[in-house]
């Protein structure tokens, strides 16, 4: 009885330290023998750099200057790009690639759940950060209902042509456009552009432009171990789901290829480069 008291004290103390989740976000890299256990951890340090970089920007660096915010802010997303390996830190980004047929489900989710964990250990983390330095907190995306006739279709709205525009600019930026020698560096730079101007455009909901974002910022928010209303859910998980699949089928259209393994019925609008023809 004693080592059973012992286990229940140890268990409901483990619970009420950890965020809520992450034990699940940690199994999940060991799934399918640990094949993308290199994936999870790409996405968790990805995400936590992510955070930290691009929150960081009007709150600890560049207060008072708008230019410096913005450019500190790019920065971020070029750094925690270049220095955790190309991660999505995005589960939308990841269900996109998913239906382009670059990645598998297994991976969608294993990328997914790292990126999760790396959002419920980073606010927590900064909150501490910043309490000890005396800067000012972090906050996070979210979207309050402002009556009971608010039936959250302007935050669904907000947040669906947000991602769906985000996640095009990454194809034309990843896929479309090649510069040459600083490639990398010149589409993470304009990518880092897209974020930013969406930011400021689609304001409403923060926006997140992550389901990851939006949950684990709201679970860190209220402490509570679960988030009610369905609201939150169908602002930040379904609104940027159906974004990335209605982008991805966009894509597919223009450029073609398969949509989440199958064919579409028409498409694509890409002209096709025709074989050059061999020397006789």
């Amino acid at each position: 009885m004693i080592v059973i008291s012992l286990i229940s004290s140890l268990s409901s103390t483990v619970y009420n330290i950890l965020p809520t989740g992450i034990l699940h976000c940690i199994f999940s890299m060991f799934l399918v023998d640990g094949a993308y256990r290199n994936a999870w951890i790409q996405e968790f340090l990805g995400t936590m750099l992510m955070i930290g970089l691009t929150f960081s920007p009007g709150k600890w660096i560049g207060v008072d200057s708008t230019p410096l915010e913005w450019v500190c802010h790019a920065l971020g997303v070029i750094f925690a790009d270049y220095f955790a390996g190309g991660p999505h830190v995005n589960p939308a980004v990841s269900v996109a690639m998913f239906c382009l047929g670059k990645c598998s489900y297994t991976e969608c989710y294993i990328r997914s759940m790292g990126s999760i964990a790396g959002g419920l250990i980073s606010f927590p983390l900064f909150l501490q950060l910043s309490s000890m330095l005396s800067w000012k907190e972090l906050g996070g995306p979210e979207y309050t209902l402002i009556d009971e006739n608010d039936d959250a279709s302007s935050g669904f709205l907000n947040e669906f042509m947000s991602v769906f525009l985000l996640l095009i600019a990454i194809f034309v930026l990843n896929f479309e456009v090649d510069f040459g020698t600083y490639h990398y560096w010149l589409k993470q730079t304009y990518t880092a552009i897209a974020i930013r101007y969406l930011i400021v455009v689609f304001g409403l909901t923060g926006p997140a432009m992550n389901p990851m974002l939006g949950t684990t910022w709201l679970l860190f928010k209220v402490k509570s171990g679960y988030i009610s209303g369905m609201d939150h859910y169908f602002i930040y998980w379904s609104a940027p789901f159906l974004a990335a699949l209605s982008a991805s089928f966009c894509y597919v259209v223009y450029a073609g290829g398969k949509f989440m393994g199958c064919n579409v019925p028409f498409g694509p609008v890409k002209p096709v480069a025709k074989p050059s023809e061999k020397m006789e």
